[in-house]
């Protein structure tokens, strides 16, 4: 069971973990991250790549023994003697009155900008309304009127071909919000795009309904650890990873090899199917995007020093 101190900290008290309590905390940690990275693992073994499942640990910069280490999390003290081996790494301390706790104080100012940007960028998004009305047309405005030589994918074949990729895109509505989808855009398909995303506009522009900007929460937890939990940060991961799915389905990709099922997006019941799933990930993205933002409130408001 949690106890607590009542020594005041980050906005409340901490909760105090003796080693017994918190050892079977991080093994499960080390479980589910073991079956998260068990396939990208052995793949990157064998010189194999997966055009879906590989995507979050060659898009994003954390690497698979980062996502395994498990952090408590900031107002949590950690006692027993394997507590002190995190004192040879960043941000620990010891805490006052006994254990090993994070650092906040340290954590915020040599993090300060990060943090500054990652709470307006949540923040933002937070207050925002989503918009459901993009049917994934990133990935095909990815490929419009590109060589085939020049495809990222270029080993998975065009579901349509070349002309039907191109088609689907002179025929819809383009408009992507995302800088980081938007920059992938062939030069024919940027002047289309009804948005101009920069990365000085991403506070602006950023919604709850963009499939990339719900993969993103994960690059905002990974980028503010160890201070995000360990469970939230897979959490994230979770979350991108059966995103990506949607994204690469509802993409101008035959995936059929690998075992998916296509999101034909060009038709009117794949676009409610896109929209339907795209809904679900909103709102899961939303309780991810809460629990973050209360992290980003807890470093901003903590005192300097106890």
């Amino acid at each position: 069971m949690t106890t607590t101190t009542s020594t005041p900290a980050r906005g409340g008290q901490r909760s105090v973990l003796a080693e017994h309590q918190w050892r079977p905390l991080e093994e499960r940690h080390h479980e589910r991250a073991d079956a998260l990275l068990a396939g990208h693992l052995d793949r990157r073994r064998r010189g194999v790549a997966h055009p879906v499942e590989d995507f979050l640990f060659t898009y994003y910069s954390h690497k698979p023994a980062h996502l395994r280490r498990w952090h408590p999390g900031p107002g949590v003290v950690l006692l027993g003697d394997g507590a002190r081996d995190r004192l040879d790494g960043r941000w620990y301390r010891e805490a006052p009155g006994g254990g090993v706790e994070l650092d906040v104080a340290a954590f915020r100012a040599a993090r300060a900008t990060p943090l500054r940007f990652v709470t307006s960028l949540l923040r933002a998004i937070d207050r925002r309304p989503a918009n459901f009305g993009c049917f994934g047309l990133h990935e095909w405005a990815m490929v419009y009127r590109l060589p085939p030589e020049q495809v990222r994918h270029s080993a998975v074949p065009l579901r349509l071909g070349p002309e039907g990729t191109d088609r689907v895109v002179e025929e819809h509505r383009i408009r992507c919000s995302h800088f980081d989808a938007f920059r992938f855009f062939t030069p024919e398909a940027r002047p289309l795009n009804q948005l101009h995303p920069t990365r000085d506009s991403q506070v602006e522009l950023d919604q709850p309904g963009c499939l990339h900007a719900t993969m993103d929460y994960y690059k905002w937890a990974y980028k503010l650890a160890p201070a995000v939990p360990g469970d939230l940060v897979l959490d994230c991961f979770e979350l991108a990873r059966d995103v990506r799915e949607l994204d690469m389905r509802a993409s101008p990709y035959d995936l059929s090899a690998h075992g998916y099922t296509p999101v034909a997006i060009e038709t009117p019941e794949g676009k409610a199917e896109y929209v339907t799933a795209q809904r679900s990930f909103a709102e899961r993205g939303a309780a991810l995007r809460a629990r973050l933002l209360q992290i980003c409130e807890t470093l901003n408001t903590a005192p300097d020093r106890d």
